[in-house]
């Protein structure tokens, strides 16, 4: 990913709020538009990046059962 597009988030999305953020989430989710998708990844390269290993790992133990079906 292009680091001009994390910083460009970044900027979007600083001082937001948690309420924000779901918002931000539900409706890139919703919409279904993979242009949104950049976004939602720096979304979680910046949770990742300050998540504790046992987050990490729950969340890794999660994407396995759902991309199972």
């Amino acid at each position: 990913m292009n680091f001009q597009i994390r910083d460009a988030i970044t900027a979007n999305v600083h001082g937001q709020s948690a309420a924000e953020f779901k918002d931000i989430v539900e409706d890139a989710i919703s919409r279904g538009e993979e242009h949104l998708l950049p976004g939602l990844g720096v979304f979680f390269e910046k949770w990742w990046q300050q998540s504790s290993t046992s987050e990490q790992e729950a969340f890794v133990q999660k994407l396995e059962k759902a991309f199972a079906h």
